[in-house]
């Protein structure tokens, strides 16, 4: 594959090589990617707890109606 990323881009990762960071081209953008992937991983996570902490003052102020498990048992079994 061979791709043209731009001066500020190819300059970014000479300064990485450079460093010692990285050895190769290859190197900085697979870890470019890794780090990318973590980041949104991160990111899902912090709106998965948001939704989870939205969801649980709306339980806790009573705007929702809570099931135990025993009654969504019974629900399912009917």
């Amino acid at each position: 594959m061979n791709i043209n990323l731009g001066a500020p881009y190819e300059a970014a990762i000479k300064s990485i090589i450079e460093k010692g960071y990285a050895g190769s081209q290859t190197e900085v953008i697979r870890q470019a990617i890794l780090a990318y992937e973590r980041m949104i991983e991160e990111e899902e996570l912090a709106l998965v707890h948001k939704a989870v902490e939205i969801e649980m003052k709306e339980i806790e102020s009573g705007k929702c109606e809570i099931y135990s498990f025993e009654d969504i048992k019974k629900i399912v079994e009917s």
